[in-house]
């Protein structure tokens, strides 16, 4: 299940690891990515602090972290091919996983239903 951020940002829990990637709306209105700067792993943020960059020819955007924790792994393949996260920004164009510092915080996130109205 999705859970996702007023600020674009979509998750998937898996116990205390999020993966974390920016929504299909996003990345839309970014128009085609051509470059990500990605989090180190080993980085802490907490919830709401920049922790990734994405750049298309018309602008750059910070990534926020949903929630607090450490980031566990990079998607590589962002890296070296950012139109991954334009053709399939919910799967295979994820940006980071982080363990979570504290699982609680994504009560307050968006489901699905509340994401939509958002950007309707």
């Amino acid at each position: 299940m999705l859970k996702f951020t007023a600020d674009h940002e979509w998750l998937r829990l898996d116990g205390e690891v999020a993966t974390v990637g920016i929504t299909d709306f996003a990345q839309d209105k970014l128009g085609d990515l051509v470059f990500v700067e990605l989090p180190k792993v080993g980085a802490k943020f907490a919830k709401g602090a920049a922790a990734a960059t994405v750049e298309s020819v018309k602008a750059a955007s910070d990534v926020y972290a949903p929630l607090s924790g450490e980031v566990t792994e990079v998607n590589a393949k962002v890296a070296a091919d950012p139109a991954l996260v334009n053709k399939a920004a919910t799967g295979e164009g994820w940006l980071f996983k982080m363990r979570l510092a504290n699982p609680a915080e994504a009560d307050g996130l968006l489901d699905e239903q509340a994401y939509k109205a958002l950007i309707d």
